[in-house]
């Protein structure tokens, strides 16, 4: 593994490029078109939200993932998500059993601080983060001390985040006026059954 991200208090390591710029091209094209998007939704204090950004959820079993006070039912596999995560696996030591892919139109769409620490995942697990598309800041924060640290994610690029990650640090995909192209984002992650 690289050097880890955090200064402390978690394990997050950037693993660089597993896919060549026309490799990464060419999945963000084909999953754009081939994935069942839907626009995200969310309740914030129990009022009803449709996001801009679109997501979907496979896996394993018709796995079934909630948050955002909303239940997400996973969709089987496709062939070429098998592969993605197949690499993925290899490339991180870890095993997975569901995705969630979330479609940025451009930089006007983002994602605001949070924690992937819904009951459902399994915490002694890490979660694989995919970037396919434009490149963009992402930014973590520790929740006692604020400390900040940011990145940019490549095309085709690979992020670990393990470990007390999730509990004790959150993460953000800050909006940029200056990203007029498109990403995807797979988040690979371990339910528990």
């Amino acid at each position: 593994m690289k050097n880890n991200l955090l200064p402390y208090d978690g394990e997050t390591y950037y693993l660089g490029l597993i896919f060549d710029a026309i490799e990464a091209d060419q999945y963000l094209e084909s999953l754009s078109h081939e994935i069942q998007w839907k626009h995200d939704e969310i309740f914030i204090y129990g009022k009803h939200i449709v996001m801009d950004r679109k997501v979907a959820w496979y896996g394993d079993n018709a796995l079934q993932y909630k948050y955002s006070g909303k239940n997400h039912i996973a969709m089987p596999w496709t062939v070429e998500l098998l592969k993605i995560k197949k690499l993925v696996e290899l490339k991180s030591e870890t095993e997975f059993n569901s995705c969630l892919l979330i479609y940025y139109q451009d930089g006007d769409q983002g994602m605001g601080w949070h924690s992937d620490d819904e009951k459902s995942l399994d915490p002694y697990n890490a979660i694989a983060s995919v970037s396919l598309g434009a490149k963009r800041r992402f930014d973590f924060r520790h929740k006692a001390d604020k400390t900040t640290i940011s990145i940019d994610l490549e095309n085709g690029s690979l992020l670990l985040m393990a470990g007390d990650t999730q509990a004790k640090w959150k993460h953000q995909l800050p909006k940029s006026k200056k990203v007029t192209c498109p990403r995807i984002n797979l988040t690979f992650r371990k339910i528990l059954v």
